[in-house]
């Protein structure tokens, strides 16, 4: 797999995309980079096509037009496996853990036995899981089922399965809602320590403080239109944003 050299490299671009489901425009000649070691936030009203993108960009759907490259390298037509081991990893709003399996097991379930990982042999493999279990916090639970984990500890293994995966790209969908004030900083801090290593990662988020707390950079989705790309600040004190943010369109 390709590494990024350079901090801000650009590893998806998206050019001209659009997706129609008959006559709904769901996604409207978007144009946007993801560039290593940035969070970018997708913001939006609901149906805005915040997750239509993540599907396109996943291979879950297919564009009507336009393109996403991966380091350069066209997705159209490429299966969602196939995506996903090109290093692009997804989290979603119901977690899809193993609900009866440990959590060392969740996380070494997406461990590619291919990959670097298992050449220096199981030993290796098992290293990686122990990091990440500190790093996640999750040490003391790796032989607890995720069924019977708390709320917050079950987003922290969400995360740890996306760390174990590899992926340059991590999509996160609303990873950090509610999550206590505690495990939020803790949150903040783990996705900045991995954006500093050259993670590219994009977020669906729907909760301002947590944009405003996370976000390097911040994209404006509004029926299917890419409105305004900047920095929170510049975004969110936006009138006519907020106005459709929060439903005033008059």
């Amino acid at each position: 797999m390709t590494t990024p050299t350079q901090q801000h490299d650009i590893l998806l671009q998206i050019r001209n995309l659009n997706k129609n489901f008959g006559g709904l425009k769901a996604i409207q000649d978007v144009t946007m980079d993801l560039p290593a070691g940035v969070i970018t936030t997708l913001v939006g009203p609901n149906g805005a096509g915040k997750t239509t993108l993540f599907n396109l960009i996943t291979g879950h759907l297919v564009p009507t037009s336009g393109t996403v490259h991966w380091l350069g390298q066209p997705l159209k037509g490429i299966e969602p496996w196939r995506i996903a081991r090109m290093g692009i990893a997804r989290t979603f709003q119901d977690l899809r853990l193993f609900s009866h399996m440990t959590v060392e097991e969740n996380i070494m379930s997406v461990m590619e036995r291919s990959s670097w990982l298992w050449q220096g042999g199981r030993a290796a493999a098992e290293k990686r899981v122990n990091e990440i279990l500190a790093e996640t916090q999750l040490t003391e639970k790796r032989l607890e089922r995720a069924v019977d984990l708390a709320y917050a500890e079950r987003k922290f293994l969400s995360l740890a399965r996306i760390m174990a995966s590899e992926a340059k790209l991590w999509l996160l969908d609303e990873p950090a809602s509610g999550l206590d004030p505690r495990s939020f900083e803790r949150f903040v801090a783990l996705l900045r320590d991995y954006a500093s290593r050259g993670i590219t990662i994009c977020i669906i988020e729907h909760n301002l403080d947590i944009v405003i707390k996370l976000s390097d950079r911040v994209a404006f989705l509004d029926q299917g239109k890419l409105l305004a790309q900047g920095s929170s600040q510049d975004i969110l004190k936006d009138p006519h944003l907020a106005a459709i943010y929060f439903g005033d369109r008059s």
